[in-house]
């Protein structure tokens, strides 16, 4: 089987392009290339498809195997190799994922694709539709925000966004002083999220400008997550604490976000990046 390694922001996937390849199980190949020391080592398995929707679509699969709805720095990547590799060249191009529909815009200054905007959406900011179970936590005075206990520790104060996949995002003051091994998987495990959720740590620089950390549902912690971000960049201006548009620093890089009042849609701006390909013989 072919494959090509890609990127966003340090956010990297195996990707598969299923025109030319069949899949049968993807859940235990994104198990299997994922593995850093076994495989060839990735957040996880993105496969390319044809659609009937759209110019190409996209199915994600975490590192442990899980199918995902969405994953912001993987779409971006989605569209750099469908425009490089002659799958579609359409400027808007449109991918489908599990969660809709979503159009991207493609900078090309050299005959490739180097940054894409992706109108990813209207966020869900209702508890049941996340999903969250609004019983397991507290709500705090001052509009979305919770808290809610873990292990010992009180995580507060918590917003909770959808951008088509479920995010929790945590206001502290220094990102670098939270236990994110130790504290991540008990977030992302707790009992209010029926389908485990994505969590951020984030620290206000300005107005503007934010840092964040992640621990990614069914991958741990990455150098970055697109959809999270949008999350943040949701969460910040709901609070106050920022505008609706920011510049989002992550471990693997920046992204541009901006939660637009004409169509209620956040739009990311970041980078993709080829890194190389390969054949899988399988273990």
């Amino acid at each position: 089987m072919k494959f090509t390694k890609m990127h966003g922001i340090g956010n990297d996937y195996i990707y598969v392009n299923g025109f030319a390849e069949t899949v049968a199980n993807p859940a235990r190949l994104a198990r299997e290339v994922s593995d850093r020391h076994f495989g060839v080592g990735a957040d996880g398995l993105i496969l390319i498809l044809p659609s009937e929707t759209a110019d190409v679509r996209m199915r994600m699969f975490n590192a442990d195997g899980s199918e995902a709805e969405m994953c912001g720095n993987g779409i971006r990547c989605v569209a750099k190799y469908a425009f490089d590799h002659g799958l579609s060249r359409n400027n808007p191009m449109k991918v489908q994922t599990a969660c809709g529909v979503l159009s991207l815009a493609l900078q090309i200054p050299n005959g490739k694709v180097s940054q894409v905007t992706v109108n990813m959406g209207e966020p869900v900011l209702k508890l049941a539709d996340i999903p969250v179970d609004g019983g397991a936590v507290s709500a705090m005075e001052g509009s979305h925000q919770f808290s809610f206990d873990v292990g010992s520790q009180t995580i507060s104060p918590a917003t909770f966004v959808s951008m088509g996949n479920p995010h929790v995002v945590v206001f502290v003051e220094d990102v670098s002083r939270v236990d994110l091994p130790r504290v991540g998987p008990l977030v992302e495990c707790f009992e209010a999220f029926p389908k485990r959720i994505n969590a951020h740590w984030v620290q206000i620089k300005s107005q503007r400008e934010i840092i964040m950390r992640t621990w990614e549902r069914g991958s741990g912690i990455t150098l970055a997550c697109g959809t999270g971000a949008c999350a943040v960049c949701v969460a910040g201006a709901l609070t106050g604490r920022t505008q609706r548009k920011i510049l989002a620093h992550l471990p693997g890089g920046d992204l541009s976000l901006d939660w637009r009042e004409n169509d209620n849609c956040v739009y990311m701006t970041g980078p993709a990046t080829e890194v190389f390909s390969g054949e899988w013989i399988g273990r």
